[in-house]
């Protein structure tokens, strides 16, 4: 009988170790959504003051992701990594027993700054954990948490807050970080090279990277609501964040020890990967908010059902994840399982495009699962190449900028994808309305029809009026419809334009330098 290689055991126990927080903190990015209802008269808070126990948690888990590897090296990455879960595990205690709303946020902040580092740092140590040959297969362990989570949120958090209580929504996360924590004090080592001797604070693009990725943060997720640059105030955080981040690309290319390493960029295979990163993940979150919102406002979905619509994606998922993972252990390009897996994305898309109002479960399911193997396809091979020419050295900080770009994308996905629904809504209400005249001969013979089938008994006037309320609502139903159906056939567009990329990505080793 064979015997198990110590090596390939211990690599696998650390996959758990750092996957394990990972998940619990991305989840932790969705599960409060379907409990704001609940906080909000819990805590006797309006609609856009709950809004903050999202947007605080946003905004410094994503001032945190891109300096993690900065982090790493100054304070070390295992005793960082034990600090990152122990501060998400604490805050999330005081996230729960929280009595007012101001205690909540102040608490989801920490609770950002805590997970934040969670996800490059996890990323970096699996890259390091495995040979380069099996990267392919580390990925696709990593990406089912990355994946899944997010969908996972909502339906974890729909049902503890229907059982339980919002609080517990929360408190779920303490029994994980104690495991984590645990694990990791057993099992994480630090390499020689990670933690630096004698790095100066770059203070200044430290400033520059707070307020403008703050700044970005806050204009996506009030964007819309405030009707984007007509308001005042996200005019301001608009020109803020483009000033910030400019500034910081200048400091930080003439920096010594800068907080981010942008030249991590001169290698051409990272920063395409980059690029498809975050457009892969622009169309894929906001696919993702979109079909739920069809399914609940359009027809009549419960938050569970709707829920239930995204399992089986996850679970083709979790079957396809791996299945990518050992094709390129056998030596298929990455580069074609990228493109494949865009290509099939981009087909859900537009099978999504074409969802109206009479479509059934398995109408909707169908669609969702082309999707799930698609971005399956997708991360597991864009992972493993983008870093092919990253040194170990590097490797800390150019996972904290890959999975900044992939949280912005996500963000800028569902920033983009509610603002063209809302757009093209109007649009086709005013297209629609425009017909409903009495010098329109149709529309006249339709509702001589319908008042002729309608209960007598009534003044006519009363139920001329009934039924122009009725048509009238058909009207928004059918505009909104039309509306969801170009959101999806935008972000498929979006898709097809990413296929070219990955052949432009290298497959062997380049060294370069950070001189």
């Amino acid at each position: 009988m064979e015997r198990q290689n110590p090596a390939d055991v211990s690599k696998w126990i650390i996959a758990m170790t750092v996957i394990l927080p990972t998940f619990i903190e991305i989840m932790d990015t969705s599960v409060v959504n379907v409990s704001l209802p609940h906080l909000q008269g819990s805590l006797n808070a309006g609609v856009d003051e709950v809004t903050w126990v999202l947007t605080s948690y946003l905004v410094s888990n994503a001032i945190i992701i891109p300096i993690s590897g900065w982090l790493s090296s100054v304070f070390g990455r295992k005793r960082y990594l034990i600090f990152s879960i122990v501060l998400f595990s604490t805050s999330s205690v005081l996230c729960g027993s929280a009595p007012t709303l101001a205690i909540l946020i102040v608490a989801r902040i920490l609770q950002g700054i805590g997970g934040g580092g969670l996800q490059p740092i996890s990323q970096a140590i699996l890259l390091e954990s495995f040979p380069a040959r099996e990267h392919g297969m580390a990925m696709a362990v990593f990406g089912m948490g990355i994946v899944l989570a997010p969908i996972a949120g909502p339906v974890v958090g729909g049902w503890i807050t229907d059982n339980w209580t919002w609080r517990w929504v929360f408190y779920i996360n303490v029994p994980a970080g104690i495991l984590a924590v645990m694990m990791a004090m057993a099992f994480i080592q630090d390499p020689p090279y990670v933690r630096k001797k004698g790095i100066r604070v770059d203070y200044l693009g430290l400033a520059f990277l707070i307020v403008g990725l703050g700044c970005l943060q806050m204009l996506l997720d009030k964007g819309e609501r405030a009707d984007w640059f007509s308001s005042d105030f996200i005019l301001t955080l608009g020109i803020i964040s483009a000033v910030a981040l400019t500034s910081l690309v200048f400091v930080e290319l003439r920096s010594k020890d800068p907080v981010i390493n942008l030249r991590v960029f001169r290698d051409r295979t990272f920063t395409v990967g980059n690029l498809i990163m975050f457009t892969g993940f622009l169309t894929f979150f906001g696919a993702i908010v979109m079909l739920p919102l069809y399914l609940q406002k359009l027809m009549g979905y419960t938050a569970i059902w709707a829920g239930l619509v995204l399992g089986p994606g996850g679970l083709a998922t979790l079957l396809v994840m791996p299945l990518a993972g050992n094709l390129m252990k056998k030596g298929i390009k990455p580069q074609r399982l990228l493109a494949l897996g865009i290509l099939i994305s981009a087909y859900s898309l537009f099978l999504m495009s074409r969802f109206n109002l009479e479509a059934d479960f398995n109408a909707v399911v169908w669609p969702r699962v082309v999707q799930a193997v698609g971005m399956a396809l997708f991360f597991v091979p864009l992972a493993a190449a983008t870093y092919v020419n990253v040194r170990k050295e590097d490797m800390g900080n150019a996972t904290g900028i890959f999975n900044l770009l992939r949280n912005l994308g996500g963000s800028i996905g569902v920033a983009f994808a509610t603002t063209i629904l809302s757009q093209r809504s109007q649009f086709h209400q005013t297209s629609l309305v425009g017909h409903l005249t009495p010098f329109n001969p149709a529309f006249q013979i339709r509702m001589q029809q319908l008042l002729r089938h309608s209960e007598q008994g009534g003044a006519l006037t009363t139920q001329s009026k009934s039924l122009l309320a009725f048509i009238y609502s058909q009207v928004l139903r059918q505009a909104s419809m039309l509306g969801f159906n170009d959101t999806f056939w935008m972000l498929g567009m979006l898709s097809m334009l990413l296929i070219p990329l990955p052949f432009f990505m290298r497959s062997r080793r380049r060294a370069f330098s950070r001189k």
